[in-house]
């Protein structure tokens, strides 16, 4: 079938809006009818040639919400009009990672999706008879895309396709960092670097934890006011602080009689590998935990002094916040439907698929937080 598309030629070049060929659904896959989809910053890193497992040329996308229209053989877990997230990392609960309980990505079709393949090899993209290669298992600027069974989560019917889709990574990312990969108590200090769209959900996933001090720092001064909106209690600008950034944030958390200082967590929302090192040399002596959610350039390694490390510091990965896709996802989309997370604020620009362009140079500017593509 014909479904309309913003294809990435190549690196470097804008999306292309054009007509691809979509096949149906085959065993044990479905086909979605996507009906938004938010431009993320991983889609900016790949379409920029400076992501390594970059697939050229592909359908990108991986923050959409949907409908389901077809089914392939198999299908058990969703049928034809049930409204879903797809997910970039799968959960199939049967293969060796799934089964530890140990960590959230799931090996069972990592594989082929690194490849931009559907788990039995090929695509189901292709334009003028040539295949186009999915991106993150999901290609959601496609106003159709088909997609693994155990890539997509099953949400409730009321939940709005416009506002949901940011939970397909974002949302998602940022405050499951704080619950599951860091497991932040109540009455931690916490230090987040860089307020974009991660770090405003890294944000109010502290303040929904009981976090008792949020430091936020972003070289955006406008970000102040962002970040006190999703709960921040303390903003630094970088550029605004004489001397080393990292003596500076423990002394802010320094209080009664603990005078080491140092937060409990911190969070980098960069990618920047000398934000890294400060993150984590930011962390408490003995306990921090310094969590790393940012994507680094290709080729780019972190380094800190082994001192850091010894006496007692840690640092962590996390993807996708560790959140188990089929299984909590539908349960962060409750968590907004019941307002206890927000959302709104956030999707700062809307338009159709014409202007997707127009999103990345949005967020190139800084002007956005997530733009939304609406078919």
């Amino acid at each position: 079938m014909d479904v309309r598309a913003a294809v990435a030629l190549e690196a470097g070049k804008p999306l292309e809006i054009t007509t691809v060929q979509l096949d149906g659904p085959q065993a044990g896959e479905v086909m979605v009818e996507i009906k938004a989809t938010g431009i993320c910053h991983t889609d900016e890193f790949t379409l920029s040639g400076a992501d390594p497992e970059g697939l050229f040329p592909a359908v990108l996308g991986h923050e959409g919400a949907g409908v389901v229209v077809d089914v392939g053989p198999g299908v058990t877990s969703v049928k034809t009009g049930d409204h879903v997230i797809p997910l970039y990392t799968p959960e199939c609960r049967t293969c060796p990672s799934c089964l530890s309980r140990k960590t959230n990505l799931c090996t069972a079709i990592r594989a082929t999706q690194g490849q931009g393949l559907m788990p039995d090899g090929s695509s189901r993209f292709s334009l003028e008879g040539k295949p186009l290669f999915h991106y993150m298992g999901t290609s959601t600027f496609a106003n159709y895309t088909v997609l693994p069974e155990i890539a997509v989560a099953k949400i409730r019917e009321d939940a709005p396709f416009d506002k949901v889709c940011y939970i397909g990574c974002g949302v998602t990312t940022g405050i499951g960092a704080v619950i599951n990969t860091a497991q932040v108590e109540p009455g931690a200090k916490a230090i987040v670097f860089g307020l974009g769209g991660i770090g405003l959900n890294v944000i109010q996933g502290l303040r929904l934890v009981g976090a008792e001090m949020i430091i936020g720092v972003d070289i955006n001064p406008a970000k102040k006011e962002w970040g006190e909106r999703f709960g921040m209690t303390h903003f630094v600008n970088p550029n605004d602080v004489e001397g080393d950034l990292v003596p500076y944030l423990v002394d802010m958390t320094k209080k009664g009689a603990d005078q080491i200082g140092g937060a409990d967590y911190t969070f980098d929302c960069t990618g920047n590998v000398t934000v890294m090192r400060q993150a984590l040399e930011a962390c408490h002596r003995g306990w921090g935990q310094s969590i790393i959610i940012g994507v680094a350039p290709a080729g780019a390694e972190i380094a800190t002094r082994p001192f850091q490390l010894v006496t007692g510091r840690v640092w962590k990965g996390t993807a996708f916040g560790g959140a188990r896709g089929r299984t909590d996802v539908p349960r962060i989309v409750d968590w907004y439907m019941d307002g206890r997370i927000e959302i709104d604020p956030m999707i700062t620009h809307t338009m159709p698929l014409t202007d997707i362009n127009n999103g990345f140079d949005l967020m190139h500017a800084g002007e956005s937080i997530r733009s939304v593509v609406v078919y």
